[in-house]
């Protein structure tokens, strides 16, 4: 059994679930990242507090295999293939949320790639990569939805933009400069939005983890990076992904006057 099966399961049995299940009960969501770690946790521990959820990313394995399991445990899921990168593929996937489940009013852009490399690598291909799918990916999905929180926020309705950012907007780390600064580049595009967004009554939260299980550190291909990473963990301990869907759950479900507008969350011995 994962982590997520665990957290969920944990719910269930001590009966956390029913005691939150009104919390986002007939709100509509978009996950991106949702094939795994803090995405598909999420997924999972809002579906289980009543919200329907759309599953982003591009495994579409991985999304089929996650709604069956929220389906089993009593949620509603629809998986949408779909890669963040293309715009075609965007606008695609919005109008088949849209056909499903109708509008939405919640979206939490969890979809995002960290290549560490040192400068002089010259790693283009992985600099346009995470600008790709880190910056102009979350513009694409914040595009694809944005009449939809507008007109939410309209009706009187909560509405919630939430983007995942990271620690590394604001902490450099040696190798990490291109992934850092499309992070830092996501927390001042969430301040700005707030500041068009939130006078129309939508919510925009950055949040921002610190050392976090998941699986972007399986994409890095430098062995330094990997092996500073494992030693981070070894030292620091981490963050589960959990424990980001639960704060993700908890900043959606306040009352829609609260804007928990920036979250920087980090393991206890992390500095």
């Amino acid at each position: 059994m994962n982590h997520a099966d665990t957290a969920v399961n944990t719910a269930v049995n001590t009966g956390e679930v029913a005691a939150n299940t009104g919390d986002l009960a007939g709100r509509t969501a978009v996950i991106t990242g949702a094939a795994s770690g803090m995405g598909a946790a999420t997924a999972r521990l809002l579906a289980a507090r009543g919200a329907r959820v759309a599953l982003w990313a591009r495994r579409a394995d991985r999304l089929e295999e996650l709604a069956e399991k929220i389906a089993a445990e009593g949620g509603q899921a629809l998986a949408v293939p779909v890669d963040v990168t293309d715009e075609a593929a965007v606008a695609a996937g919005a109008a088949r949320v849209h056909d499903a489940f109708g509008p939405v009013d919640l979206v939490i852009n969890g979809a995002g790639v960290m290549l560490p490399n040192p400068i002089d690598a010259g790693r283009t291909d992985e600099w346009t990569r995470m600008v790709d799918t880190n910056l102009t990916g979350a513009l694409r999905v914040v595009g694809a939805f944005t009449q939809d929180l507008l007109a939410a926020a309209a009706d009187g309705r909560p509405a919630d933009l939430v983007n995942i950012s990271s620690i590394g907007a604001h902490v450099p780390f040696p190798t990490y400069a291109v992934y850092s600064a499309t992070k830092a580049a996501l927390t001042q595009l969430s301040a700005s939005l707030r500041t068009e967004f939130g006078p129309r009554n939508v919510r925009v939260t950055n949040i921002e983890p610190g050392l976090t299980e998941s699986e972007l550190g399986s994409h890095v291909d430098n062995a330094t990076a990997t092996s500073q990473l494992d030693d981070m963990f070894a030292a620091l301990g981490g963050l589960s992904s959990e424990d980001i869907a639960d704060l993700i759950a908890y900043v959606t479900s306040r009352p829609a006057h609260v804007n928990l507008r920036q979250v920087i969350v980090l393991p206890t011995r992390q500095a």
